[in-house]
């Protein structure tokens, strides 16, 4: 907020109308963030963890697999960020990509739940899927390419990933092996390969000539009353949108309760309580990030990119990213799992940082793709290439959770400010929307692979200095220690 406000009254000013726009919008998200971020704590958490486990304890291969699958299939259903995916891409009916991103997030929440049962590596997995979509990528139809990259950071977000990360945390409380730990982190990372597959083998089929892009409509409001109503007219949009959201997860929590779960009477009010205010949660900050945020976000990259130096927008695009990736709903959840698993070994400050810095670097890449229009390809094979290739060097825990990383840093504030700046400034400088704005959730969701596992590499080579200087004292002084008549036990 302080930075929009900043800009708004020195290098790029707007209108008053969005400005108040933006002001309300930014009441509603801090309102929402505090009711989602106790609602997941409360609930989501807890179902995840719980279903988690049951599905663990079944014996039966099958129905293990056919549980995950439908479980995958229900929660990405109930991502309200996969509606709006479908209306950017037109050439593909709605539900024929809503549910075949489904399908394709639950066959890898499958595949992620396998690999953790079995104690499978997760870089050699990533490596092989990953050779698989860029393969894929020189036969998309370039227009389609960046969308199809954006559907993986996409569908895993504020409804996603509390309760898939959870998910990971109760399968992994099953096993007892010195790994188990590490695997409860990654479903994450293989479930955001499923939707940009998906995407791209629907590119191939339906051979779209182009993807789309809405104009964001800049409002103008003469009074209170109007700005009121404004956002009025929408909440029940996002009310009915999220209602729709929770409730496939809720009957299936529900069904798992009376038939294998059977929690007590005080834990099940807990969570339905939780749910409420995750509810309340999503709908407030869904209607001030698309309502209030959208429009200044897209009027703001116009006015940059109209003024004497356009380049300006790739340090205000840094800046936002080191802070907006903060009120990221999905954030908080993995940062406070990670200390908890890692019982503050990686601390949720260190991954705050980490995180930021990554989606910093991410957007300023970004902006010269707007400025420049280079191909999204000539960044993601080169960004992807280095992720994957440190992942065969650093501690399994932080490969897992780098890559679990990416696809949370990549939510609904991105998708609500940072794309629509993009686009207001590709618009302003006459570039292709479709090729050159879209792409920013991709390129969100790569930066953090990269740095998460650099401070893990940083991690590892401190702690083998440390061990060494350890060895080295205790050998020297150790027997200077000693008295003259001691007995040594071997």
């Amino acid at each position: 907020m302080a930075i929009v406000l900043a800009l708004c009254f020195s290098v790029a000013p707007i209108s008053p109308s969005i400005l108040l726009c933006f002001l309300m919008g930014a009441v509603l998200i801090l309102l929402g963030m505090m009711f989602f971020t106790l609602g997941a704590e409360m609930a989501m958490s807890p179902m995840g963890e719980r279903v988690g486990s049951c599905l663990t304890k079944s014996r039966n291969l099958v129905v293990l697999i056919f549980l995950a699958f439908l479980l995958g299939f229900i929660v990405t259903i109930s991502e309200p960020d996969l509606q709006v995916l479908a209306q950017q891409v037109p050439a593909v009916p709605n539900l024929v990509l809503i549910l075949s991103v489904a399908c394709g997030v639950g066959a890898f929440l499958v595949f992620a739940l396998l690999r953790m049962l079995l104690s499978i590596p997760l870089p050699p997995l990533l490596l092989g899927f990953y050779a698989v979509v860029f393969v894929l990528a020189f036969f998309v139809p370039d227009d389609f390419l960046s969308i199809a990259f954006d559907s993986g950071g996409v569908t895993t977000g504020p409804m996603t990933v509390p309760f898939i990360m959870a998910l990971g945390v109760g399968v992994s409380a099953i096993r007892s092996d010195r790994h188990a730990a590490d695997d409860s982190f990654g479903l994450v990372a293989l479930c955001s390969v499923g939707p940009i597959l998906a995407v791209m083998i629907l590119g191939m089929i339906f051979s779209p000539k182009e993807g789309a892009y809405t104009a964001v409509l800049i409002p103008e409001v003469d009074s209170s009353t109007q700005l009121f109503r404004l956002f009025a007219v929408e909440l029940p949009t996002y009310m009915k949108e999220i209602s729709l959201s929770l409730l496939p997860i809720f009957l299936f929590f529900m069904v798992f309760q009376l038939l294998v779960i059977k929690l007590s009477k005080r834990t099940l009010i807990k969570i339905l309580v939780g749910l409420v205010y995750t509810y309340v949660g999503l709908v407030l900050f869904l209607t001030g990030a698309n309502v209030g945020f959208m429009p200044a976000g897209n009027y703001l990259g116009q006015v940059l990119a109209k003024s004497s130096h356009p380049a300006v927008l790739i340090p205000v695009a840094m800046l936002m990213g080191y802070y907006i990736v903060k009120a990221e709903p999905a954030v908080y959840v993995l940062n406070r799992q990670v200390e908890e698993i890692t019982d503050g070994a990686i601390s949720a400050k260190a991954m705050g940082t980490g995180l930021s810095v990554g989606v910093s670097v991410s957007l300023g890449l970004a902006m010269v793709r707007v400025l420049t229009g280079i191909s999204i390809l000539w960044f993601l094979i080169p960004g992807y290439a280095v992720a994957l290739g440190i992942s065969f060097f650093v501690p399994r825990i932080y490969t897992a959770i780098a890559f679990d990383s990416g696809g949370v840093a990549s939510g609904p504030m991105t998708a609500a400010f940072l794309l629509p700046l993009a686009q207001g400034a590709c618009v302003a400088l006459g570039g292709n929307i479709v090729t050159d704005a879209f792409g920013v959730v991709a390129m969100v969701a790569m930066t953090p692979l990269i740095t998460i596992q650099v401070m893990g590499l940083a991690s590892k080579l401190a702690g083998s200095r440390r061990k060494k200087a350890v060895e080295r004292v205790t050998v020297e002084t150790a027997f200077d220690m000693l008295e003259e008549d001691a007995i040594i036990e071997l």
